[in-house]
């Protein structure tokens, strides 16, 4: 057994030789890190567990068992009582230095595991819509989805990493209705390109009310390819979107495994949606609705195929599970979005569960929340919308303001690190000085940490350094 897992082990079993020996009852404590480092690397609740049952003060529970145990623990330095009756632990310099001769010594597979060996999953995110920018919420998906393989893969599991991009609906046509409108053809220049399908989908978005019997017919003729002018000039403006969009999977250190295409999942999801009218969905004025409210009062009805015959973005949906499996048969399909569309999602889902029960049970929803500026919210609909390239943009600017080299990668893990940093479900406020600050709670401050660690091993290099004496470490620093 490696020594840093036998630490925890050796404090259980030493608590447990404890209450057996003073003849008290086991009980189901809990030995964990506490929040705040200061108080221990090791913490345990057995005494306050044990007050009610032994009518005695928890802290003075706390201090016999505290007396049986210092000393006795290897790998502990010292044991003290805080608080209500917490018993902390702290780790000796010897447990460090060997645990860091065992990382020196495994560098490529320090803290993998095999807990999800065998398990074969498939991780989709990111998940940006084609002939419109890529932005701040993509980053944020991206960057969680990318964890979370990474994640699975250090415990064991064979992860497929997919992006579903969104290529028809709505949105492609109101785009495209300002690009044929101006009669636009891409520059070559990607970055301008960009812009030009950003600020066409803005022109779109805000004609709609006046030309909305226009852009619906040109999102028919779109979905069914009917005129050569319309699917030339569509061909064209998605090749770019791709090859935008592949600048910044390259960037974030993304590689899919799987492109999937709402084109491809809405004529899978429509056959399906057909093939069960009358049994699971329901005609209602020309379209083809589910009534999940019928089976989960908390959902709601959803239309799966309008009125003029296309697929939805429930219908695509459904497509996309069979596609997936199809394309690879997972064990577990995990999809990362923003929860904006988490009450869409458990449609979804309930509607699955009727289709393809066994794929439901496989499927797993991932919502994270909102990423915003202190302005406030972005919105892709208005223009206000911050992409991708401005906020690298702003990042590397503040290094560069502060003397460091404004290099992408820097820029990428300060970027990351305010993303994972805090918990998957809420919304954040990204601050741009508190994620290039070089001290504190920031990606660069680790990075800079890694580097003058580096800085340091390199120094040591032939060096025989005694691991416990703080004085041979300050001498190789200097």
């Amino acid at each position: 057994m490696r020594y840093h897992e036998s630490v925890k082990r050796i404090i259980e079993t030493g608590i447990n030789k404890t209450l057996l020996d003073l003849s008290w009852e086991e009980t189901d404590f809990i030995v964990e890190h506490p929040s705040d480092l200061s108080r221990g690397d090791y913490s345990t609740n057995v005494a306050m567990l044990l007050s009610k049952e032994l009518d005695r003060s928890s802290v003075d529970i706390a201090h016999e068992i505290k007396d049986k145990l210092e000393g006795s623990l290897e790998g502990v330095e010292r044991v003290e009582v805080a608080g209500p009756g917490f018993i902390n632990f702290y780790l000796s310099k010897e447990f460090f230095g060997k645990r860091l001769e065992e990382i020196l010594g495994d560098t490529d597979t320090f803290g993998r595991r095999t807990l999800l060996k065998g398990e074969k999953k498939i991780i989709e995110y990111t998940d940006p819509n084609i002939f419109k920018e890529f932005h701040i919420g993509h980053v944020m998906s991206n960057t969680i989805g990318e964890a979370v393989s990474r994640l699975l893969e250090w415990n064991g599991a064979e992860v497929k990493r997919a992006c579903y991009q969104g290529d028809t609906g709505m949105h492609v046509a109101q785009a495209m209705w300002a690009l044929l409108k101006n009669n636009s053809h891409p520059t070559g220049e990607l970055f301008k390109d960009a812009q030009t399908l950003g600020n066409a989908y803005v022109e779109g978005t805000k004609a709609v009310e006046v030309e909305r019997d226009d852009i619906r017919a040109l999102n028919k003729m779109i979905h069914e390819k009917a005129d050569k002018k319309v699917n030339a000039m569509y061909e064209e403006w998605k090749k770019v979107s791709l090859q935008y969009f592949d600048y910044f999977y390259n960037i974030l250190g993304t590689k899919f495994d799987y492109f999937f295409f709402e084109s491809e999942t809405g004529k899978v999801g429509k056959d399906i949606v057909e093939k069960n009218v009358g049994q699971i969905f329901e005609q209602s004025e020309g379209a083809v609705v589910f009534h999940a409210e019928s089976y989960d009062p908390a959902l709601h009805t959803r239309v799966f195929i309008n009125s003029e015959g296309i697929p939805t973005y429930e219908a695509k949906e459904l497509g996309l599970a069979k596609v997936k499996y199809d394309k690879y048969s997972y064990d577990q399909s995990i999809v990362v979005t923003g929860n904006e569309i988490k009450e869409y999602f458990k449609v979804i889902l309930a509607a699955m569960k009727f289709v393809y029960p066994e794929l439901r049970e496989k499927t797993k929803h991932l919502p994270h929340g909102m990423m915003r500026l202190p302005t406030g919210k972005m919105s892709s609909r208005t223009g206000d919308v911050i992409t991708a390239n401005e906020l690298l943009g702003e990042v590397k600017k503040s290094i560069a303001d502060k003397g460091d080299t404004a290099q992408e990668e820097i820029a990428v893990g300060a970027i990351k690190y305010m993303i994972l940093r805090q918990s998957i479900g809420n919304d954040i406020i990204f601050d741009i000085e508190k994620s290039v600050s070089t001290e504190g709670d920031s990606g660069v401050y680790l990075q800079y940490a890694y580097a003058r660690a580096t800085s340091l091993v390199e120094k040591a290099s032939g060096v025989k350094v005694n691991l416990k004496s703080e004085e041979d470490t300050h001498e190789v620093e200097h």
